[in-house]
């Protein structure tokens, strides 16, 4: 009994509850200690989340991380367990990141270690490397020669875990670069064979991230793996991996010699049997991209061609699935680059596109019209396909689509389209012009290029470019004169220089600022371009008001038509005025602008029937109507020099308009009281005409009007330009208050008798017929004007101090004795002030005086 008894106790359970003790287990010397402990944690961890954050939060992980290296294997194996369960959680995650760890975990990849601790330490690797700085870690360690050797690990969740983590390791472009030296190409081949279908689609996945890579396509070819992947897709029990062995394929597809080692085995043919039997989306979406990377080269596309691939993608466009149109439509475009193929398409495929433009699907509304606009480049025959189709109006509402592929590439459908003038007019009636004007103020600058591109294209055409003007287009064309975008910049002057082939849309131009930023950008040597400076050019050869106030100078070439006025010279940078604005103005003592408006009164009668029509139009008149004009035209005016108020129309610049003295001589007391009633009604016409009428008119000049019709009566008869030339000088001169000696220019008061006509007028706009006492530049003006209506050459010169003159070529007659020689015209500055027709050959003596006078 004095003896001692020994006792053995049972081992003792860890509950949960007791995690804190179990942590504090694993600094035991122990190894017994230390096993049961990592067993008891191992099992508490994979519980749930919530006890890997207890643990983390206990400090067992860094205890952990001491004991993956520990001598004692089953300690060791322990350990990496838990290690691999923990890593799930992110802030395990991110603590193991700290640690750095990858280096201990890569050290147990040996392949003497247990194979325990390779699943563990893989999968601990694999959680990890979705971090770009572990794959940073890893490679630079150079964890995938390891990883890459367990491909042939004997237990399948090594082998899992080892091509997962490589598959995320290859995301980043120097593992995959690396892996190709490495032999990777032959183990995930024999992977694709395993019975696990994990291990399988990793492996395809990992394929389809490095065969991007030419050089590892190469090496798949020469490891038969196209032949590998066909078969995955002729075999039913693997249609889980055909989208995946799509996908790699078509990378493969991308190399000229793998495509043709495709065709020759009869693997391409199998292929597209194979996506034309397919029910299954994604499949054919896989497909129709993997020929879309193929169709990028020319000889690739020429393959797919002798395979008519064009059937295929056609009944693709059919499939009920908006991924799979997309990707039919992309390929469809891709393939546009071969001619037989746009053939095919064009007969066969655009009826398709057209309708997916009325899709509710953006992104199928875009890659349709993107096919459609390479079908249509370049191809006549396929923009009237379009148009057969009935494409024109969704194309036009397609420019206001939401996204900006869209928007561009229908743009650049009718743009190609509208090369053909009847589908342009076609274009025009849809509206397309107004529906420009908000792509115009997109911010993209490609949708910029693209609608002023269009813009040009349709706007050689007199109503789309009014209805471009009416829709509010002009003033975000002029702002794309602005961008920095050099072929915006280009396309924008290119357009300007189409829209300003009719004078209001060119005077509108001219208003937005047009003129100045034109002028700026040929001030440039970088921004300067062809179009820039021929679009300044037009745009004053159609606007000649802003042109003659800002250069000084009109050629032969620019045609003073009704609506032109001479403000007077006006500065760079100053915007001019139009007619209408300087008619509201109150009268100053400032310099009087002279307007011409030659408007016969049969044409001022027909405005309520045509109101749409300018007043600005150039009018000729035989000499067989001048009298009657001139009758009529003589109820509507008084002489200058009259101050009572006739009966009669009113302007918005006079009383009433004025005619020569003595117009009316022979006529009787109830002929004056018809003209007077005549009068009445006219005016009481004419008044309703401008209530009606929404665009204004200037005031007609009849008294122009009789200049031009006596001129062309009496000076176009005469045999030569020569003659014909001083004859009009004097007709000019004796309209404009005569001959002038030098001496006594300045007793010439015409200043006064302008000053007395704004007065009368109560306006500094005054019509040139008012003018009888006209100095050089009244009489220069007219002098053009007449010549331009009765087909004379002439330019219109500004000088200095109220100077201005007319310039015209002519031929001088041939030496005397010598005959049939053609001299070249020489130039002439006219005299219309003091020897009126009086010729001084230009650079003479005479001519520079007669400019500085």
């Amino acid at each position: 009994m004095c003896g001692r008894r020994a006792y053995k106790f049972d081992p003792l359970l860890i509950e949960s509850k007791t995690a804190a003790t179990v942590v504090l287990m694993l600094s035991s010397p122990e190894e017994e200690v230390l096993a049961k402990a990592c067993d008891a944690i191992y099992k508490f961890a994979s519980k749930g989340d919530e006890n890997k954050v207890t643990l983390l939060g206990l400090g067992a992980v860094e205890r952990l991380y001491k004991l993956i290296s520990h001598e004692d294997p089953i300690v060791r194996r322990n350990a990496m367990m838990v290690f691999g369960i923990m890593a799930s959680n992110h802030d395990v995650k991110k603590l193991l990141r700290e640690l750095d760890v990858t280096n201990a975990l890569l050290s147990h990849l040996v392949p003497e270690e247990d194979v325990v601790i390779h699943e563990f330490a893989t999968l601990c690797l694999a959680q990890m490397a979705v971090e770009y700085t572990t794959k940073v870690q890893i490679f630079e360690q150079g964890g995938l020669e390891p990883l890459i050797r367990l491909l042939d690990s004997p237990d399948p969740d090594v082998k899992k875990n080892s091509v997962e983590c490589i598959y995320l390791l290859v995301q980043d472009f120097q593992s995959r670069a690396a892996v190709s030296e490495l032999n990777v190409i032959p183990p995930l081949l024999e992977l694709l064979k395993s019975e696990y279908p994990v291990i399988q689609l990793l492996a395809l996945q990992t394929l389809e991230v490095i065969s991007k890579d030419r050089e590892t396509r190469i090496i798949l070819g020469e490891n038969q793996g196209l032949d590998c992947l066909l078969k995955i897709l002729e075999t039913n029990e693997f249609n889980d991996l055909h989208v995946e062995a799509l996908a790699v394929l078509g990378n493969c597809l991308e190399d000229v010699h793998a495509m043709q080692l495709i065709q020759q085995t009869g693997g391409l043919k199998k292929l597209l049997s194979f996506v034309g039997d397919s029910t299954v989306p994604d499949i054919q979406k896989n497909a129709a991209k993997a020929i879309a990377k193929a169709a990028y080269d020319s000889e690739n596309r020429k393959i797919l061609n002798e395979e008519e691939v064009e059937t295929c993608l056609i009944n693709l466009l059919e499939i009920d699935n908006d991924g799979v149109k997309v990707a039919a439509s992309q390929a469809i475009s891709a393939m546009c680059e071969n001619l037989s193929s746009k053939r095919v398409f064009g007969l066969q495929g655009i009826p398709q596109l057209v309708e997916l433009l009325s899709s509710n699907n953006e992104e199928v509304k875009e890659a349709a019209v993107i096919a459609l606009a390479n079908l249509t480049t370049a191809s006549p025959s396929n923009s009237s396909t379009v148009a057969e189709a009935e494409g024109i109006e969704p194309l036009v509402k397609t420019l206001n689509a939401q996204r900006d592929g869209a928007v561009a590439n229908a743009a650049a459908v009718l743009t190609n389209m509208a090369m053909q003038e009847p589908l342009r007019l076609s274009i025009q009636s849809h509206g397309a012009m107004s529906a420009l004007a908000e792509p115009l103020r997109s911010t993209n600058s490609q949708v910029q290029s693209r609608a002023v591109l269009l813009v040009a294209a349709l706007g050689c055409d007199a109503d789309a470019r009014a209805e471009l003007r009416n829709a509010g287009g002009l003033g975000p064309l002029v702002e794309l004169l602005h961008s920095k975008n050099k072929e915006v910049r280009r396309n924008a002057c290119w357009a300007v220089m189409v829209c300003a082939s009719d004078e209001l849309t060119a005077v509108e131009l001219c208003r937005l600022g047009a003129l100045d930023i034109l002028e700026e950008i040929n001030l440039s040597t970088g921004r300067k371009n062809n179009f820039s400076e021929a679009a300044l050019e037009k745009l004053l050869d159609n606007n000649l008001s802003q042109k003659y106030s800002q250069m000084g100078y009109l050629s032969s070439s620019n045609i003073i038509t009704d609506g032109f006025y001479d403000y007077g010279q006006i500065k760079p940078g100053i915007k001019l005025l139009s007619l209408e604005e300087l008619s509201m103005q109150e009268l100053t003592d400032r310099r009087a602008t002279i307007f011409i408006n030659a408007k016969p009164q049969e044409d001022v009668l027909a405005v309520e029937e045509k109101p749409q029509n300018s007043s600005y139009e150039q009018t000729t008149l035989s000499p067989v109507s001048r009298k009657s004009s001139r009758e009529k035209s003589s109820l509507l005016v008084s002489p200058v020099e009259e101050k009572q108020e006739p009966p009669g129309r009113r302007s918005s610049f006079s009383k009433s308009s004025s005619r020569e003295k003595g117009s009316r001589k022979g006529k009787g007391k109830k002929e004056e009281e018809k003209m007077i009633d005549v009068t009445q009604v006219i005016s009481k016409v004419q008044d309703e005409i401008n209530q009606e009428n929404a665009q204004w008119q200037p005031p007609p000049d009849f008294v122009l009007l009789d200049y031009i019709n006596d001129a062309s009566k009496t000076i176009l008869p005469l045999t030569t330009t020569r003659e014909q030339v001083v004859a009009l000088a004097q007709f000019v001169a004796d309209k404009m208050g005569g001959a002038i000696e030098k001496e006594k220019l300045h007793d010439f008061s015409w200043e006064l008798h302008i000053s007395e006509i704004e007065y009368e007028l109560k306006s500094n706009v005054v019509p040139i017929g008012k003018v009888k006492k006209g100095t050089f530049y009244h009489r220069a003006l007219l002098f053009k004007v007449i010549a331009d209506r009765i087909g004379i050459g002439c330019s219109l010169v500004r000088g200095e101090y109220n100077r201005a003159w007319n310039e015209v070529k002519l031929v001088d007659d041939s030496p005397q004795g010598v005959t049939g020689l053609l001299l070249p015209p020489q130039e002439y500055i006219v005299d219309l002030m003091f020897e009126p027709g009086f010729l001084m050959k230009q650079g003479s003596a005479e001519a520079d005086q007669y400019k500085r006078i």
